[in-house]
């Protein structure tokens, strides 16, 4: 996905997956004010790899083996982790970035105090998160980029079914 100049070059990507299944709830969610298909619809065209980047696997293994072959230029991280072990996991992004926290900005707090500032529900608070609107965007308000956040809240909305059916499938490919 990405351009061969970015590839060869020695900028540092950062690239944060998710679930799949939440991924879809999420989008759902995020694109229901502009038509009203199901969830089921969401699951089944995410399925079939129509997505805005392209099929999800395609697009997260490029990123995967890329961080294989340049880890010192593409960090790959999983959402989960960073829910699970926020400080960990930001402790290792400043790293990669080239910015570690010294002994004593961790001993003074710092990096809580950077994972309480950037954590979901900081950030979804903000007032711009709430009223705020990007202009030209079809996006009508900001809200919309901030709902839950939770890991795993597809089993509220996708059938274990599905869920299997998916799975199932990846096995094959």
């Amino acid at each position: 996905m990405l351009a061969d100049s970015i590839k060869s070059s020695n900028c540092r990507i950062v690239y944060i997956i998710r679930n799949p299944f939440d991924i879809i709830v999420s989008l759902w969610h995020f694109l229901r004010f502009m038509d009203d298909r199901s969830v089921e619809d969401y699951f089944e065209m995410f399925c079939r790899g129509e997505e805005g980047y392209g099929p999800f696997w395609d697009h997260a293994l490029g990123y995967w083996n890329m961080s294989l072959e340049k880890p010192s230029n593409v960090l790959f991280l999983r959402y989960e982790e960073l829910k699970e072990d926020p400080v960990a996991q930001t402790k290792r992004l400043a790293a990669f970035l080239g910015f570690p926290f010294s002994i004593e900005e961790e001993k003074t707090g710092m990096v809580n105090q950077i994972v309480d500032f950037c954590s979901f529900n900081n950030l979804k608070d903000l007032e711009v998160n709430k009223t705020g609107k990007n202009p030209g965007s079809i996006i009508p308000n900001n809200k919309l980029f901030f709902r839950s956040g939770k890991v795993g809240d597809y089993v509220n909305h996708l059938s274990p079914t599905a869920v299997e059916h998916h799975l199932m499938h990846m096995r094959k490919v």
